[in-house]
């Protein structure tokens, strides 16, 4: 069993940055970040696995930057340019093995997850 939990959300204007940290209770091959706003359903964000390659979804590409300290059992999500659709609960996810290309941004891939952190940006 992992446990995960988010923190580093927030309140910020448009444009403005967070960054979001992710610390689990041991090490686990591939991780990621999701996202839910009201009434919509989880989309993904970002991944990350063992070797260090990351994906994003086109969306958040050039503005938030996805990364792990290994030491620290720690995923971070640095926000950067951030817009009002950017307005969400964002979730970390975790999943002990090697996941391919195209599940990793498949919410039913991991399994593992946090509790969740708010992020609201405003105008």
């Amino acid at each position: 069993q992992v446990q995960l939990e988010e923190s580093g959300g927030g309140s910020v204007q448009s444009g403005g940055s967070l960054r979001l940290s992710c610390a689990a209770s041991r090490y686990t091959y591939s991780m990621g970040w999701f996202r839910q706003a009201p009434g919509k359903p989880r989309e993904p964000v970002a991944f990350i696995d063992g070797t260090g390659t990351t994906t994003y979804v086109d969306s958040v590409k050039g503005r938030f930057t996805i990364s792990q300290d290994n030491a620290k059992n720690t995923l971070y999500l640095q926000m950067n340019s951030l817009e009002q659709e950017d307005t969400a609960m964002y979730f970390c996810a975790a999943h002990d093995a090697r996941v391919s290309w195209w599940s990793r941004q498949l919410s039913s891939t991991y399994k593992y997850w946090g509790q969740g952190t708010q992020v609201t940006v405003s105008s």
